[in-house]
């Protein structure tokens, strides 16, 4: 009889989760999908602020298709969605794992999502207004230097584009990544020190081969991946004291 109560409240307690789950995905897919409307709504605009920007002012975009304008407007609509789904679906999933968490742990948690979100933006800022314009002058000089006329679909600029900024911004994550880690105890800041040479080699081959090859784009992109490491090894180091402590 005791195993069979044991067993039904399991069985509640199981239901009990997926219906929490359930009502959390729900808020996301609401909030993404009035996100996406908003962001056909305002694709327009975003597209002609894009096309006013030194890196684009000077190409004329083609379409060699005609579903390549509604391709982008879907596109630049999504990342609308994902950039203000995100931080929904950030909090929507510490609600869910709220009820687990100690009140230390809720607080600890919570403090991730604007931090996130705030690195992400930094990430995509710094690839679009930095690193983006410097690989389309690099790129459209070698095309110059041997004679050839520029024409560039949409689809090729945007690919391009995206192509650069989503792995960029997600290196901005690294801090939040390592803190996360060393939360857990699968990191720690003296392990972090003792690899940082490898650690520092592998941002530098990664900074290489997302940038033009040349000397300055390297050390554009190389230097705040550095600096990020460093700054995770600092966030890491103060987990790991607050931790042991």
């Amino acid at each position: 009889m005791e195993q069979a109560n044991i067993q039904q409240d399991q069985e509640q307690l199981l239901v009990a989760h997926l219906t929490e789950l359930r009502k959390r995905l729900i808020i996301v897919l609401v909030i993404l999908t009035l996100s996406l409307i908003a962001g056909f709504i305002a694709s327009p605009t975003i597209l002609q602020f894009i096309k006013s920007q030194p890196s684009a002012v000077r190409i004329e975009w083609n379409v060699f298709g005609f579903a390549d304008g509604i391709a982008i407007y879907f596109k630049c609509a999504l990342v609308v969605a994902l950039l203000i789904s995100l931080p929904v679906s950030m909090y929507q999933t510490w609600l869910f794992v709220k009820p687990g968490l100690t009140e230390e742990e809720k607080k600890g948690v919570l403090v991730f999502i604007p931090i996130t979100f705030f690195l992400f933006i930094l990430g995509v800022s710094f690839s679009y207004f930095v690193l983006f314009p410097m690989m389309i002058q690099f790129l459209s000089s070698i095309n110059q230097s041997i004679g050839a006329t520029e024409t560039y679909g949409i689809n090729q600029y945007f690919k391009m584009m995206f192509g650069i900024i989503l792995p960029v911004s997600l290196m901005f994550e690294l801090p939040i990544i390592i803190v996360f880690l060393t939360k857990i105890g699968l990191v720690n800041p003296q392990f972090l020190r003792k690899i940082r040479k490898a650690a520092y080699f592998v941002l530098v081959l990664v900074a290489i081969t997302i940038t033009p090859p040349d000397f300055i784009s390297d050390f554009i992109f190389s230097v705040p991946l550095l600096i990020l490491y460093e700054v995770s090894i600092l966030c890491s180091n103060w987990i790991y004291k607050k931790n042991r402590g």
